[in-house]
């Protein structure tokens, strides 16, 4: 297996392992540490990609053209190694195609590269999905970068907040027990633009905005470094942690879980975009150090 790669600059040094082209660590400069510290007694993960589906589906599976295939929640590319397609200091790109493992979860052709690049104090993370075959490909795919709670200077967890960059009027998706998107709807926890982060928030799972307004959010303290954090080409948005945690998610999504009853076909799922044959798809995450 491909040992972890590194890219760096005179501001960032990122480091993505291959299994699952994840991003397991984000410093600064000074070599301060802004991604979880994925701690196993709460989730051990930091920055899964998720597809072809977001989260769970109702009994574990899909549909495709009136045939069952059995998927696991948020899909296949976290659990499977990508290849290295190119690097260099300050960019790497990872490729994954589809076999006949994937094919027996999602019947589709692909290619999706994943490339990671620099540039001075923001990391552009992008997801390119390629369709070879002749029919259009269905799909979801989401971000899932859990940042360190607090922020490594100086300021205290409860002085966190994340900021959306426009007004957010709709209320949230509810999420049931089993992770389903409830029939109901949560009312809105912010105040104004801000979100004031606090562990009685994630008691029954993630805060979903389905649609967000917003094409990016700042998170930090009110004063110190923080971080911004685009997605551009996302129409929902997730929030969420394990109360007590050391980290907080901020998951930008093109699609949500499976809705309570759903039973139709996957392209009619909420969220589903197509790529045509032959065409591709780019889908990107931005993550900048704000100073000051």
């Amino acid at each position: 297996m491909t040992d972890p790669i590194r890219i760096a600059n005179d501001h960032l040094s990122a480091v993505i392992d291959p299994f699952g082209a994840e991003l397991v660590s984000l410093r600064d400069a000074a070599g301060a540490e802004l991604m979880t510290d994925a701690d196993p007694a709460f989730w051990p993960k930091h920055a899964p990609i998720l597809f072809p589906v977001i989260g769970v589906t109702a009994g574990g599976t899909i549909r495709v053209d009136g045939i069952e295939y059995p998927i696991t929640k948020h899909g296949f590319a976290r659990d499977l190694p990508f290849e290295v397609a190119d690097r260099g200091d300050g960019h790497v790109v990872f490729v994954l195609v589809d076999s006949e493992r994937t094919r027996a979860a999602w019947p589709f052709a692909f290619r999706l590269e994943i490339s990671f690049r620099l540039d001075a104090a923001t990391l552009t993370v992008e997801a390119r999905i390629l369709n070879p075959a002749a029919v259009p490909l269905h799909a979801q795919f989401g971000f899932h970068p859990a940042f360190a709670w607090p922020l490594p200077f100086g300021q205290a967890r409860g002085d966190h907040r994340i900021v959306f960059d426009s007004d957010e009027p709709g209320r949230l998706r509810a999420i049931t027990p089993d992770g389903l998107i409830a029939e109901a709807t949560n009312d809105s926890p912010l105040d104004g633009r801000t979100l004031h982060l606090a562990d009685a928030l994630f008691d029954h799972d993630a805060l979903v905005w389905d649609p967000v307004t917003s094409d990016a959010v700042t998170y930090g303290a009110a004063t110190g470094p923080r971080l911004r954090i685009g997605f551009p080409d996302t129409p929902a948005l997730g929030i969420w942690t394990k109360p007590g945690a050391a980290f907080v998610c901020i998951e930008p999504w093109h699609g949500i879980a499976d809705p309570v009853g759903f039973t139709g076909e996957f392209r009619d799922k909420p969220g589903v975009f197509a790529v045509a044959s032959q065409a591709d798809k780019r889908i990107a995450m931005t993550i900048t150090l704000l100073h000051g």
